[in-house]
């Protein structure tokens, strides 16, 4: 087989998957990034809360990041989809729909899909107006009426969070029904409770009910559950954990290793919750983990 063989591939080009490669090229070691252009927040226009970008357009950050990496002449990228990964004399092949790759290491930043609550109206609006991150989303909604739409009991701590960004309703929507207690625990934060049924999103974040009733929000707050993007890891063996709103890839804290030697794993696809900040610490560990493991493979 003739196929270039890197020291790294990083699948995923998004926050995650940039920082790891990036730690690689710059220890001049060939790094490949194969990328299909899918990054979870796309649907967002601005990004903030991330340190020297607050209120940038995510997709320019992220352009800059790619930008900046192939000045590195020892990176490349390849605008594919990775399709199957399997382990062949001490390295690994990953089939994509555009050809094969190979790498002594994989680092998987592939990112997860998030399920959204069949609502009409609502999935034409996520990352607009309707959000899952308070803390990337919360203060530009200027204090102003926010609607959380469940999807289930977690979304009562969604709830109780979201007074320090405005004036709370919690509709139910016959997911997630409280009890005496978290009623009592709402109503100290000022939640409002509304246990109609939603029967669609209209106009910027207007919440029109079944009784023929609408609530007129400035911005919407719902938990996604979410799943893994890609196949890659199961099919190489990965161990998972179970996270709150979905799995996610088990990995060492501090290296990013993966439960198979030579597979690391960062950003959304290996945490329970992330955001832009998050993801590019977690891609820089998994960097200097997998080119530690070049160094010193016995560790």
């Amino acid at each position: 087989m003739n196929t270039m063989t890197y020291d790294v591939i990083v699948v995923g080009g998004s926050y995650a998957g940039l920082s790891a490669a990036t730690q690689i090229a710059r220890t001049r070691r060939p790094v490949l990034i194969i990328d299909s252009g899918q990054r979870r927040n796309r649907f967002a226009t601005h990004s903030h809360g991330f340190l020297g970008q607050d209120g940038r357009a995510a997709a320019d950050i992220a352009a800059d990041g790619k930008e900046q990496l192939l000045r590195y002449p020892n990176a490349a990228w390849a605008s594919a989809k990775a399709l199957n990964i399997e382990k062949e004399e001490g390295t690994f092949l990953i089939q994509t729909d555009s050809g094969l790759m190979r790498g002594k290491r994989v680092i998987l930043a592939t990112g997860v899909v998030d399920e959204l609550p069949a609502i009409e109206g609502l999935k034409e609006r996520w990352g607009k107006t309707v959000f899952h991150c308070p803390y990337c989303h919360g203060y530009e909604l200027n204090a102003g009426r926010i609607g959380v739409i469940a999807s289930g009991e977690l979304s009562m701590h969604h709830a109780q969070m979201l007074p320090d960004w405005g004036t709370v309703t919690l509709f139910t929507n016959q997911s997630f029904i409280p009890d005496e207690a978290q009623r009592k625990t709402l109503s100290d934060r000022s939640v409002t409770i509304d246990e109609n049924r939603i029967r669609r999103i209209a106009g910027d974040a207007d919440v029109e009910l079944e009784d023929g009733s609408t609530k007129q929000m400035n911005g919407l707050f719902t938990l996604s559950h979410t799943r893994m993007a890609s196949p890659l890891a199961e099919q190489a063996g990965c161990a998972f954990e179970a996270g709150p709103l979905g799995n996610f890839i088990q990995v060492d804290l501090m290296t990013r290793k993966t439960s198979v030697p030579g597979i690391y794993a960062c950003g959304d696809a290996a945490r329970a919750m992330g955001n832009v900040a998050l993801a590019v610490a977690d891609g820089a560990q998994a960097g200097v983990g997998a080119h530690f493991s070049l160094l010193f493979p016995e560790h």
